[in-house]
């Protein structure tokens, strides 16, 4: 059936929808509780989150790049994305059927920019990539060590999901993607001094550690917030195949 099939295509999509503090799909994360298709081209989306007041950028963040990708869809023809049980779901819920936009759904509480938001975390994501990618190297590779690291490109990394990972949060910066760009950079693509490799690489590792750390506490508050639901969203796994 054509619901059916956009329903999958809805489900895979949602999967390009990140927390922008966890570095997560919506989707791995719970944050999609129900997705429904119709024959018409209607896609209704149900999002919840751990707590109730999880900050009121970052949720309408989600929702808005959710309804973003899946307005893109061929064959959606209208979509509607609600935040449920959140202290702000009544704003935020106005602002996404209105597209009015981050500024025009709060107005003057509206204190940054939602690119300007997206950007912080983007800068984030990339550190704790880049480390989890030289970290990896580290330890496959006997003798290098952490000043080594000053001289690593991206064209000595593996051919892995860690390398790609990195690469495209280099893209989402607008970073030299070539074999032979330095791997440790900052957000601007600039290399620290050869004697402050491991205080960069710590600072990314302090990163990488927050963002990992927040992922699985938000998951126990989701488990324990709705405990009668399975929250980690293993019945997805069947879209991806089907979509791939």
């Amino acid at each position: 059936m054509q619901s059916d099939d956009l329903r999958r295509r809805a489900h895979h999509a949602l999967d390009a929808v990140l927390d922008p503090e966890l570095d997560e799909p919506i989707t791995d994360l719970g944050f999609v509780h129900s997705l429904d298709a119709d024959d018409t081209g209607r896609i209704t989306v149900h999002l919840r989150l751990p707590t109730s007041f999880c900050s009121p950028n970052f949720a309408y963040l989600m929702a808005s790049d959710a309804k973003d990708v899946l307005s893109a869809l061929p064959g959606a023809a209208a979509v509607t994305v609600v935040l449920d049980d959140h202290h702000d779901s009544d704003v935020i819920n106005r602002g996404l059927a209105a597209d009015a936009g981050f500024r025009g759904t709060f107005g003057p509480e509206a204190e940054q920019d939602l690119e300007e938001l997206r950007a912080v975390f983007r800068r984030k994501a990339h550190a704790a990539a880049m480390e989890r990618a030289l970290t990896r190297l580290l330890r496959t590779r006997p003798g290098l060590t952490d000043e080594g690291l000053y001289d690593v490109v991206l064209g000595d990394l593996p051919d892995d999901d860690t390398t790609r990972a990195l690469l495209r949060r280099r893209a989402a910066l607008g970073l030299d993607p070539r074999p032979t760009a330095p791997v440790l950079v900052d957000d601007h693509g600039e290399r620290p001094r050869p004697e402050d490799v491991p205080l960069r690489l710590r600072f990314a590792r302090a990163t990488r550690i927050s963002i990992e750390g927040n992922a699985h506490f938000c998951r126990g508050l989701l488990r324990t917030r709705y405990p009668d639901e399975a929250t980690d969203h293993q019945s997805l796994a069947p879209h991806r195949e089907a979509v791939s």
